[in-house]
C-alpha cells in the first residue's frame, strides 16, 4: 500500500499539505498514549483527572498527573516522524498532541488543536505562558494570586475557535492531506477529516475512526512510513 500511496504523491504533485497528527506519532518517543497499555497512572484514567471537575474538586492531584507527563514528555525527543514533517516548511501541521514535539523538530506553522502541556493559564485573568521547567509547588499558582491550569483542552471543553478555524480552512485548501497516529475518536478534530476532497493518506498500525475516509491507509508506525510520505512529496 505505500508504495501506492508514493505513486499518487509523485502524480499528484502536491503543493498545498497538511499533516494531521494524534497520538501515535510520538509513540516512538516513548510518550503513552491516553488508550495505551501506559494510559493508566494510579489507578486513575486519563477521563477522570482531565476535567474542569476534577480540577475544581482536587487541583493538586491533577497537576501531580500532569507533572509526571510533563516530566516523560521533557525528556522525551522528537522521533523519526516528527522530523521528517519538519522538512516541510511550507506545510500545516494540525495536532490533536499537547506534547510540543513537532516544534521542537522544526515545524514552524502548528495548529495545536488541544493546546500545549508547557503553557499555563490563570483561572482569573485567562492569560497564558510557557512555564515548561519543572513546578516547584503543586499546584501552582499565577503572580495575582490565583491557580494556574495547564493550558489544555479537557473533556468538556470546547476547541479553541481560532484554531478550528485555522484547521478547517487548511484541510479544505490542501492538496495533500497526511492523517498520521490519530484515532478518529474524538470530536470534532475527528471530523476534520471528512472535510478534504484531495489526496488523502492514513498512517496507523491500526483501523482507526477515520480510515474509510481516506483514499490510502498504510498499516504501519509512524516513524516508519512518515520518512517514506514526504521524501516523495519533497521529490514531486
Amino acid at each position: 500500500m505505500i508504495e501506492a500511496a508514493i505513486r499518487a504523491i509523485r502524480n499528484a504533485r502536491p503543493r498545498r499539505v497538511v499533516v494531521f497528527t494524534g497520538a501515535g506519532v510520538s509513540a516512538d518517543s516513548g510518550i503513552p498514549t491516553f488508550r495505551g497499555p501506559g494510559g493508566l497512572w494510579r489507578d486513575f484514567r486519563p477521563e477522570e483527572l482531565a476535567t474542569p471537575e476534577a480540577f475544581r474538586r482536587d487541583p493538586k492531584l491533577v497537576w501531580e498527573w500532569y507533572e509526571w507527563r510533563r516530566d516523560l514528555i521533557r525528556n522525551a525527543k522528537p522521533n523519526a516522524a516528527h522530523e521528517a514533517i519538519a522538512c516541510l516548511s511550507d506545510a500545516v501541521v494540525v495536532t490533536q498532541n499537547v506534547d510540543n514535539l513537532h516544534a521542537r523538530a522544526g515545524s514552524s506553522d502548528i495548529v495545536e488543536l488541544h493546546g500545549n502541556i508547557f503553557r499555563v493559564r490563570c483561572l482569573r485573568e485567562q492569560t497564558t505562558h510557557v512555564r515548561d521547567e519543572p513546578l516547584a509547588q503543586l499546584p501552582p499558582s499565577c503572580d495575582c494570586g490565583a491557580l494556574l491550569r495547564p493550558d489544555v483542552v479537557w473533556f468538556g471543553e470546547a476547541l479553541p475557535p481560532h484554531a478550528v478555524a485555522r484547521a478547517v480552512g487548511a484541510i479544505r485548501s490542501a492538496d495533500l492531506l497526511l492523517v498520521i497516529g490519530t484515532s478518529g475518536v474524538v470530536y470534532p478534530a475527528a471530523g476534520f477529516v471528512n472535510m478534504h476532497a484531495g489526496l488523502s493518506i492514513e498512517i496507523n498500525p491500526e483501523a482507526s475512526g477515520v480510515s474509510s475516509a481516506c483514499k490510502f491507509v498504510i498499516a504501519e508506525r509512524a516513524a516508519i512510513a512518515t520518512p517514506k510520505l514526504i521524501e516523495a512529496v519533497l521529490e514531486a
